[in-house]
């Protein structure tokens, strides 16, 4: 399974191994692969050449992590459904290889990110991807503008409480986001996917991507691994 969550300093380096992969060549193409150390330490040295690189990315996709206020047709429910029929869709022995990836990687947010956190297209083919594919399910629904669309966790929730849409209350098609130490700050967040429903037993439903042995899967989450929830504003 590809790694939620890559440890390296400063934290713009932890940002860009998540953030990075496929090549503009490689788009389809299964053989290319990118080792996670090699990507961490090509960001390190861009950093240490460039001391105001974290400044300048973070004025590159400052525009592009606003909200786009664009309404959507789709409802939580088409978006659930939508999800749940990729279940099954697993990655290859080197944790790339998935749709969710490819098209990550060849999409104008991956230059987006890419300014914003260093790295290369061609890291994203074998990073971490759920949040990647809560990407996909909403560019592929529609539902995108208001689904949001990263390859990092933490800058994903973020953007949804930047725009006052982040909260603790679980909702069928809500973005959950979650934290496996049990933490409530965005900072420590590992994993993203969608609330089917709350259980009302102190569980949630879930759709998600890069699970169990790097698929996607239904599972049962306790409500304390839970950082907070990001909600899509959906058609009724």
């Amino acid at each position: 399974m590809a790694k939620h969550r890559f440890t390296a300093a400063p934290k713009i380096i932890a940002r860009a191994v998540l953030g990075a992969t496929i090549a503009a060549s490689a788009l389809g193409a299964h053989t290319l692969t990118a080792n996670a150390d090699t990507a961490t330490g090509a960001a390190a040295a861009t950093a240490a050449r460039h001391p105001n690189a974290a400044l300048a990315a973070h004025k590159a996709g400052a525009k592009s992590d606003r909200v786009e206020e664009t309404k959507v047709n789709v409802t939580a429910d088409q978006v659930l459904a939508f999800a749940k029929a990729q279940v099954g869709t697993s990655e290859n022995a080197a944790g790339g290889g998935t749709k969710f990836q490819q098209w990550y990687a060849g999409s104008q947010r991956a230059a987006e990110t890419i300014a914003r956190d260093g790295g290369s297209r061609a890291a994203y083919l074998n990073a971490a991807w759920c949040s990647m594919f809560v990407s996909w399910v909403g560019e592929q629904t529609g539902a995108r503008p208001q689904v949001g669309w990263d390859a990092y966790t933490v800058a994903h929730a973020k953007w949804f409480k930047a725009n006052h849409r982040f909260g603790t209350l679980a909702k069928p098609g809500a973005v959950v986001f979650f934290s496996w130490s049990g933490s409530k700050s965005i900072s420590d967040i590992n994993h993203v996917g969608f609330v089917v429903k709350d259980n009302q037993d102190g569980t949630i439903s879930t759709i998600e991507g890069n699970t169990g042995n790097g698929k996607v899967e239904e599972r049962v989450r306790p409500k304390s691994q839970v950082v907070g929830y990001g909600y899509p504003q959906y058609a009724a």
